[in-house]
C-alpha cells in the first residue's frame, strides 16, 4: 500500500495576491500520454525511448507496474526513459501486488492489459483510490473473459485475465476514455475484432498512440455521430520513440492564473492541443480570455502549439454538457475562473466529477463557499455567480487528498482580495510535482502554512 504519504502531517499552502505573472511556464509532460507510452512500450517488441515523461507519482507507479509485468523499464535521465517490451501476450504474472498509488488511470488501463493476458494480478492503491469505482471498466472486460475474485468493484481486487480474450462490440453507456482504452488494450491479444462505440467523443490518445506503435485501427462515425473504433487482435506493436507534449491539464493552472492576475503575460511552450483536451481553452476564449496559439505543429502523433496568455476581463457563459469529456479535469480551475467573471457561468453535466480523486463537485462547492463566492448546484450542473475582480478569498479549502482541488484554489488566492489556504499540498506531487516552482518562477507568491 502507498498510504505512507497520508500518514504524515498535512502540509498547508497559502497563495497571496501579488505582482503580475510573466515569463515562460515550463509545463511537465502530459500525464495521459506518459501512462500510455510506458504501457504500449511494454506491449511492443523492441525498444521505446520516451522523452519528456512526466515524473509524478502516478506515472512512476505505472513504470513500476510495467516492470513487475516483465518489461525492462529504465530511467536514463530527467524525463528520459527507455522501455524494452516483449510484445502483447507475453507479459508475466507479477509476484506481488500492483500498487497504483493515487492513479485511477494507471489502474484502469492496466486492468485492460491484464484482462488480455492469461495471468492474474492483485490491484491496490492508496486510501483515495480504494474509494473509486472500478466496475465500469471491469464489467465490459468480463464480457471478454476476464473475471474478478469475489466480484469486487473497488480496490484491492484480484483480476484474472482471459487466456483467449473474446472479441466483442461494446457501446459505452457513459463517455469514458479509460473504459474504451482498457477494452482496446485487452483486444490486442484477441483472435478477432474488438469494437468500442462511443456516442460522445472522448480522449483519443490510446487510438493515436496505438497507431504510432504500428497498429491499424478502423474508425468510423455513424449517422448519429457515434464513433466506432475497431481493432483487430494479433497485430504486432513495434517500439517507437515518443516525445511527450506539455500536459494541458497541468498547464490549466498557470494559464488561468495569468488570465486572472492583472497585467500578466506568459507563454506555455509545446502544449498539447488535441481537440479532445482543449475544452478549457475553448471555454476561456468564449469568456473573453486573451489566448493565442502559435507555431502549431505535430509531435509524436499529437498536435501541439506554443500558447500565449494575457490577463483580461471574463464574462460568464453557459458551458454545454457535451464539452465535459474534453475538460473533465479542468472544471475545478474553471470554477475559479468563473468566480472572477462578470455574470453567471453554468457548467452542465458534471456527474463524472463525483467519482474522481474526491467528489470534486462537492469539494469545489465547499471551496467556493469558504472564499465568499456564490454558487448553486442543480442536478449535475454547477452555477457560479461571478464577482468580477472582487472575489473575497480568505478561506481555507479542504482538498480531500485531491491535487486538482489544491492547485485550483491556490490559483484563486493569487487574484483574490485575501489569501487562500489549502489544507494540504502534498497530493500535488501525483501529477505536477513542479507546480509551486513553476508558479513562483512566473512571480506567484505561495507560502508554507496557513495565512
Amino acid at each position: 500500500m502507498s498510504d505512507t504519504a497520508h500518514d504524515l502531517a498535512p502540509n498547508p499552502l497559502t497563495a497571496w495576491r501579488g505582482k503580475a505573472l510573466a515569463g515562460e511556464a515550463p509545463i511537465p509532460g502530459d500525464k495521459s500520454i506518459s501512462h500510455r507510452a510506458l504501457i504500449l512500450g511494454a506491449l511492443a517488441h523492441g525498444e521505446t525511448r520516451i522523452e519528456g515523461l512526466l515524473e509524478g507519482e502516478d506515472i512512476l507507479a505505472t513504470a513500476r507496474v510495467m516492470a513487475q509485468l516483465g518489461a525492462k523499464v529504465e530511467r536514463l535521465g530527467y524525463g528520459s526513459w527507455r522501455v524494452v517490451g516483449a510484445g502483447a501476450g507475453a507479459l508475466l504474472e507479477p509476484d506481488g501486488t500492483l500498487d497504483f498509488g493515487n492513479s485511477g488511470t494507471g489502474a484502469r488501463l492496466l486492468m485492460g492489459v491484464v484482462a488480455g493476458h492469461g495471468i492474474k494480478a492483485t490491484f491496490d492503491g492508496d486510501a483515495s483510490l480504494r474509494k473509486r469505482p472500478m466496475g465500469r471498466v471491469l464489467k465490459p472486460l468480463a464480457t471478454m473473459g476476464a473475471w474478478v475474485e469475489g466480484g469486487a468493484e473497488k480496490l484491492p481486487l484480484t483480476l484474472h485475465g482471459a487466456l483467449e480474450p473474446i472479441p466483442v462490440t461494446h457501446r459505452l453507456a457513459v463517455p469514458s476514455a479509460q473504459v474504451k482504452s482498457a477494452m482496446l488494450l485487452a483486444g490486442l491479444t484477441s483472435r478477432g475484432v474488438t469494437t468500442v462505440i462511443e456516442p460522445e467523443a472522448t480522449r483519443d490518445h490510446t487510438e493515436r498512440m496505438l497507431a504510432h506503435f504500428g497498429a491499424r485501427l478502423d474508425i468510423e462515425t455513424d449517422r448519429e455521430g457515434a464513433r466506432h473504433i475497431s481493432l483487430k487482435g494479433g497485430q504486432k506493436l513495434k517500439g517507437a520513440p515518443v516525445a511527450v507534449p506539455a500536459d494541458p491539464s497541468s498547464a490549466a493552472f498557470p494559464l488561468v492564473a495569468a488570465v486572472l492576475v492583472p497585467g500578466s503575460r506568459i507563454e506555455i511552450p509545446a502544449m498539447m492541443t488535441n481537440p479532445t483536451r482543449t475544452g478549457l481553452v475553448t471555454t476561456l476564449i468564449e469568456m473573453g480570455a486573451k489566448i493565442t496559439l502559435r507555431n502549431e505543429r505535430d509531435a509524436g502523433g499529437e498536435p501541439v502549439a506554443d500558447v500565449l496568455v494575457e490577463a483580461g476581463a471574463l464574462t460568464g457563459v453557459d458551458v454545454p454538457a457535451d464539452r465535459a469529456p474534453s475538460m473533465i479535469d479542468e472544471y475545478p480551475v474553471l470554477a475559479v475562473a468563473a468566480s472572477f467573471a462578470s455574470g453567471v457561468t453554468r457548467m452542465r453535466g458534471l456527474s463524472e466529477l463525483r467519482v474522481k480523486e474526491s467528489d470534486r463537485l462537492a469539494a469545489v462547492a465547499a471551496g467556493l463557499a469558504a472564499n465568499g463566492v456564490r454558487f448553486a448546484i442543480e442536478g449535475d450542473d454547477l452555477i457560479v455567480e461571478g464577482m468580477g475582480a472582487r472575489v473575497p478569498g480568505g478561506g481555507t479549502v479542504e482538498t480531500h487528498m485531491d491535487h486538482r482541488i489544491a492547485m485550483s484554489f491556490l490559483v484563486m488566492g493569487l487574484a483574490a482580495e485575501k489569501p487562500v489556504t489549502v489544507d494540504d499540498g502534498r497530493m500535488i506531487m501525483t501529477s505536477f510535482p513542479a507546480f509551486r516552482g513553476v508558479m513562483e518562477h512566473l512571480g506567484a507568491d505561495i507560502r508554507d502554512g496557513a495565512a
